[in-house]
């Protein structure tokens, strides 16, 4: 059983925040294991099972990168530890952050360039945000699916980069 079926929601690279709180709740006054305390051994097994992947599967959900990898992931497009090939163009733009960053030692640098990266961000997301927030089992086809991995890597990337701004002292 996959985790939307476990959540009984169609597979979508958005989840809905909310629904997905309360479908977990639910859920968790299911299948926690302490509901079964007087069950047999197989019982509780299942039980423990089932909320650990409850568990696991909430944590993806509430993470929208987390929650794209895993859609790709399960429609074999994305492999774990894949070295995905990013365009030149978007690597020597980050190579330039990179480098104003590397040579930042003040505040100012470092809220320029967040703003710089929050515009990027919003640049590459423009392209995919109606195949993330439609997407459609069945329907959205694997070219767009593709754009989404490409999406994904590139937003991984300027995810290490505002990890490392952060850590800017």
């Amino acid at each position: 059983m996959n985790y939307f079926e476990l959540f009984d929601i169609p597979v979508q690279l958005k989840v809905d925040a909310l629904s997905l709180h309360k479908k977990f709740i639910e859920l968790s006054k299911i299948y926690h294991p302490d509901y079964f305390v007087s069950e047999g051994i197989e019982k509780q097994a299942e039980s423990l099972e089932r909320s650990a992947s409850l568990n696991k599967a909430y944590k993806i959900f509430k993470s929208p990168d987390e929650t794209i990898k895993y859609v790709l992931q399960s429609k074999g497009l994305l492999e774990e530890e894949e070295k995905y090939q990013l365009p030149q163009a978007f690597l020597m733009e980050m190579m330039e952050i990179n480098e104003e960053l590397d040579a930042s030692q003040d505040e100012t640098t470092g809220v320029s360039l967040q703003s710089s990266i929050d515009s990027i961000q919003t640049e590459i997301y423009e392209p995919v945000k109606k195949i993330i927030e439609h997407y459609q089992e069945g329907v959205t086809s694997e070219k767009e699916l593709l754009q989404v991995k490409e999406y994904y890597f590139k937003k991984k990337y300027l995810n290490r980069i505002r990890q490392q701004l952060a850590g800017k002292p």
